[in-house]
């Protein structure tokens, strides 16, 4: 069978240092509940610089410019173990700074919501002219800015979101409608946020893999959040406002949602469009989140830390018709956490790792790299929450035990061979699984690994609508070459048999 290929990838991270304390949620909730905290007094000087947030490695690894494997190699914490003159740019993406962000929020504003100072205008222009990937036909859509009195009317007087810099308005969204609460100012500016996000890793995407934006057919778009008004709460649609402002000229689309998990549900149904040959050229892709942003802060601030979740993230994949070349999504072996599978970490990895080895009468050990949910421990262990990429693997080492495919004292060197350490950032859905797909479709090529297993989960709690968890999983795997799909009789062959039957039919009547 021809499965489908990952044809591209890319990963984008936007520092946003003002929007961890204006605009996530720990802070938001913080002022709401106690504004004098020791906290939020603490917090300006817990904030990193964006130079310091390049030098981060496992900021470097998600944009590409470090391996894994070279992430493993340095003790943690990483925090306190900073690189010299990183480069903003990796071969996945970049690292965008907060003042060239804003500019691009302002971009990619379709109904005029977002008003921006003359001055900074003027300065984010100026920057934003430089960048590689957005040209003057985006440029031009910053026009020429507002008066900060103006601006400061909005926010004060009409609800609008401040924009800040360096903690200084620079600007505001407005709000977009007067009474509906899915339209006002702060859902728009997070709407605006994922939208914006998603543009410059749908850039990076082209950019990266020499794509023709007119070939991409379908867009699906995988963050957490939702788009709509009063009558359609997610009503959507990021996928398609996304490929307007990308030049995704020739594709429809829309949203997926599951949580953490939506992107690897979306990897599959993209994989499966592309199978059934409704589309060609399916792009996953996914904004980030700014309710994010500092989420774990108290934790890491009474540590005497700096705010690691101090950046927005982002991705895009291209799933493409199969080319004989590019690794293949393997659409049989696909595993899924049922409404009947139970929470129990081992019923959860049974259903998502084993079952769909078991479909293709493989081991646990024949999964070179198990990709699952790769968050960056130097977040999660000050915060209580652990390594969570290295428990995951301590339990699928366990099952691959009761299988008897390793002995139990095998555990750790299948953890130190078949895992990795985790470096994405705390964005919910972006660690899920699909961090390591660049690196993966790297690996496979060169031929340092010859199969992975995407695994994402994801918390369908949280909504309030079901106690049940959620995950699926997709290996990717070497692509063997292109191979002849079995027909019956091919075309060419049913047009010899019907000119066999006319001549033996016309011979038939001059007999007659």
């Amino acid at each position: 069978m021809n499965y489908p290929v990952v044809k591209g990838t890319s990963y984008i991270l936007v520092h946003a240092e003002d929007m961890v304390i204006h605009n996530g949620t720990t802070q938001s909730t913080e002022r709401t509940i106690n504004p004098d905290s020791e906290y939020l007094k603490k917090l300006p000087n817990h904030l990193r610089s964006y130079e310091e947030a390049v030098n981060y490695m496992p900021n470097q690894v998600y944009i590409g410019n470090m391996t894994p494997e070279e992430l493993g190699k340095h003790e943690q914490p990483w925090y306190n173990k900073p690189l010299e003159n990183a480069d903003r740019y990796g071969k996945f993406g970049e690292i965008m700074p907060e003042d060239e962000f804003i500019g691009l929020i302002k971009i990619v504003d379709a109904f005029d919501l977002v008003k921006l100072t003359k001055e900074f205008t003027e300065e984010v222009k100026a920057k934003l002219e430089k960048h590689p990937l957005i040209k003057e036909d985006l440029i031009a859509r910053l026009k020429t800015g507002d008066e900060l009195s103006d601006i400061e009317k909005l926010i004060n007087e009409q609800g609008a979101e401040a924009l800040y810099l360096d903690g200084k308005v620079v600007g505001c969204v407005k709000r977009g409608h007067d009474v509906d609460p899915n339209l006002t100012a702060h859902v728009l500016f997070e709407n605006l946020v994922v939208k914006a996000s998603g543009v410059l890793a749908g850039l990076h995407l082209i950019d990266k893999n020499n794509i023709d934006p007119d070939e991409v057919d379908y867009v699906i778009e995988c963050s957490e959040e939702a788009c709509g008004d009063m009558n359609q709460r997610g009503g959507g649609n990021f996928a398609k406002s996304i490929a307007e402002m990308v030049g995704f000229n020739n594709a429809t689309g829309s949203d997926t949602r599951g949580f953490c998990a939506a992107p690897t549900h979306a990897l599959i149904v993209a994989s499966s469009l592309v199978q059934a040959g409704t589309f060609k050229n399916v792009v996953v892709i996914s904004g980030g989140s700014t309710a994010k942003l500092g989420m774990n802060g108290k934790n890491h601030v009474e540590k005497d830390m700096p705010i690691l979740e101090d950046v927005v993230g982002g991705f895009a994949v291209l799933v493409s018709e199969n080319d004989g070349v590019n690794p293949v999504l393997r659409t049989d072996l696909v595993g899924r956490h049922t409404v009947g599978t139970g929470s129990s970490p081992q019923a959860v990895m049974t259903s998502l790792v084993t079952a769909p080895l078991d479909k293709g009468n493989l081991k646990i050990t024949d999964i070179d790299k198990y990709s699952v949910e790769m968050q960056n421990p130097d977040v999660t262990k000050p915060a209580g929450a652990g390594d969570v990429p290295n428990a995951n693997y301590k339990m699928i080492g366990a099952l691959g035990v009761m299988r008897k495919d390793l002995e139990r004292a095998q555990i750790n060197d299948f953890i130190e061979k078949h895992g990795m350490q985790g470096w994405a950032p705390t964005q919910g859905h972006i660690p899920s699984g699909v961090p390591y797909l660049g690196f993966a479709r790297e690996d496979i090529l060169e031929d340092r690994i010859n199969r992975t297993m995407i695994v994402g989960k994801g918390s369908l709690f949280l909504g309030r609508m079901t106690n049940l968890f959620d995950g699926v999983s997709i290996v990717v795997e070497k692509n063997p070459g292109l191979k002849d799909e079995e027909k019956g009789v091919s075309e060419e062959e049913v047009r010899k048999l019907v000119a066999e039957s006319m001549r033996d039919f016309a011979a038939h009547l001059l007999q007659d």
